[in-house]
């Protein structure tokens, strides 16, 4: 703010030396606007800080949404494509590999008529990282970001707010849907060995992952997958990069534990792949 003042002061000056005030009258149309980036900048990073505590009342949550430029848009008239254009759709082997991951974690795909959308979410407290995913899928999308409501957990008094965004439905994403649904249900396919790579393994934990901090180990969010489901990802993981996986019973359902002896091999394994703003999840 110091800088903002010390402008609107030079340009005061500069007004009476001729040629030169409109110079000084750019500067400060520059710095003005730079400021205003720099103060909503803070503002949005101190509203992530307080999400994280998820005390936000709903009022504060519909003034954060409107900071964030991520606006709803017209989805009717966004998925007005041709069966001709949706054919022309088709996938990198890398973004192939990054859904692998994120179906391993959050993401969901869903059947629209004969063709598959993908949905990816998160709470407002990972909003970049959603922004990334959208980064990555933009091509792909029929709607920008947008905020869910607010819902109030009655048992903790909590307000928990969401944002998501969809893909058109794509033949595209066909493939990857019949292997990883059954009857609707998400599963782990058969041929998992072959599907999962570093870079997925990266998008798995960056989605579905968190860090213990006290035995400095990675855990991977498998309750909804069948113990039978997570022993073969363990496998994969242990056969394909020696990461030394257990499983956790976790409120009648299982995890995968990545312990802290083979933090080492992970690190090396997934940093040239990690998302930079999800690399605290295995502490780098």
């Amino acid at each position: 703010m110091a800088v903002f003042f010390i402008v609107i002061y030079i340009q005061s000056i500069g007004s009476g030396i001729g040629n030169f005030s409109g110079l000084f009258h750019v500067i400060l149309i520059s710095q003005s606007i730079e400021t205003f980036f720099y103060l909503v900048g803070a503002l949005i990073s101190f509203f992530d800080t307080l999400l994280t505590m998820d005390i936000l009342s709903g009022e504060t949550m519909l003034l954060l949404s409107s900071l964030v430029p991520v606006k709803p848009v017209d989805e009717k008239k966004s998925r007005r494509l041709t069966n001709l254009q949706k054919s022309q759709f088709t996938l990198s082997d890398e973004l192939r590999q990054i859904i692998v991951g994120l179906l391993l974690g959050d993401a969901n795909g869903q059947k629209q008529g004969v063709n598959v959308r993908l949905r990816f979410g998160q709470g407002v407290v990972h909003l970049e990282y959603l922004m990334h995913l959208y980064e990555l899928f933009k091509p792909y999308c029929s709607m920008v970001p947008k905020f869910s409501n607010s819902i109030l957990d009655k048992s903790t008094r909590k307000i928990h707010s969401s944002i998501h965004f969809n893909t058109f439905s794509l033949p595209c994403f066909n493939e990857l849907h019949e292997l990883f649904y059954v009857d609707g249900k998400k599963v782990i396919p058969a041929n998992i060995a072959e599907l999962l790579t570093p870079l997925s393994l990266a998008y798995w934990i960056a989605d579905d992952g968190g860090f213990n901090k006290l035995y400095r180990a990675v855990v991977l969010s498998t309750q909804s997958f069948t113990l039978e489901e997570v022993k073969l990802l363990v496998n994969v993981l242990n056969s394909k990069w020696n990461l030394n996986c257990t499983i956790n019973k976790k409120d009648n359902a299982f995890v995968i534990r990545i312990p802290s002896k083979s933090l080492p091999l992970l690190q090396a394994l997934l940093a040239p792949h990690m998302p930079s703003m999800m690399r605290h999840k295995i502490d780098l």
